[in-house]
């Protein structure tokens, strides 16, 4: 059998980072080419790169929020990109400010379908949220790593609130040994 946990793959990185000043979004949004901003719909500015791509949030505050990156490193390279676009524009951004990775968003596949009414009540209902009627998987809170797994009858999984790349890993191999002490996998 392959390891379920060889089939994890990061769908999305979220960090939060800040330039320590408040920003003048309509200006920055003349100035800066490919922005978006629409304050009726969305309080931010909106820049994505495209290499690597992912957006970025730009708030009044100077709080960035960067999203849609399929690394750490790639959220890092995004935002290094965003603040040199800021410091073009004569807006000081110090040399290497704080990022904080604030969820990651990985999937895996555990590669057998699952029984996710046995699953639900061998995990333990207090940890548990399954209700087929109103979203086809079954939602896991796990404590250690503390992320949330949603278990799909394909075997299929998604791992969200991780905050380091190891917290995934960690889940599925969790996950995996639970599953298979209470006889369900496969």
């Amino acid at each position: 059998m392959t390891n379920p946990a060889d089939s994890i793959e990061i769908q999305n990185v979220v960090a939060s980072t800040g330039i320590g000043q408040e920003l003048d979004l309509e200006a920055l949004a003349e100035d800066l080419p490919g922005a978006d901003f629409n304050p009726d719909n969305f309080p931010g500015l909106v820049y994505r790169t495209q290499e690597p791509k992912a957006a970025a949030l730009i708030f009044r505050s100077g709080k960035i929020v960067c999203t849609g990156a399929k690394s750490i490193d790639d959220v890092h390279e995004a935002l290094g990109i965003i603040f040199e676009k800021l410091r073009g524009l004569q807006i000081p951004v110090e040399d290497d400010p704080e990022i904080t990775v604030q969820n990651i968003v990985s999937s895996a596949d555990l590669g057998h379908n699952l029984n996710l009414n046995a699953l639900a009540i061998g995990l333990g209902l207090e940890d548990v949220e399954y209700e087929p009627e109103q979203f086809p998987g079954l939602v896991y809170r796990m404590d250690e790593p503390e992320v949330v797994i949603l278990l799909f009858g394909s075997g299929k999984i998604v791992i969200t609130g991780g905050k380091r790349t190891d917290d995934a890993e960690e889940a599925v191999e969790e996950i995996v040994e639970r599953i298979e002490g209470l006889g369900l996998l496969g």
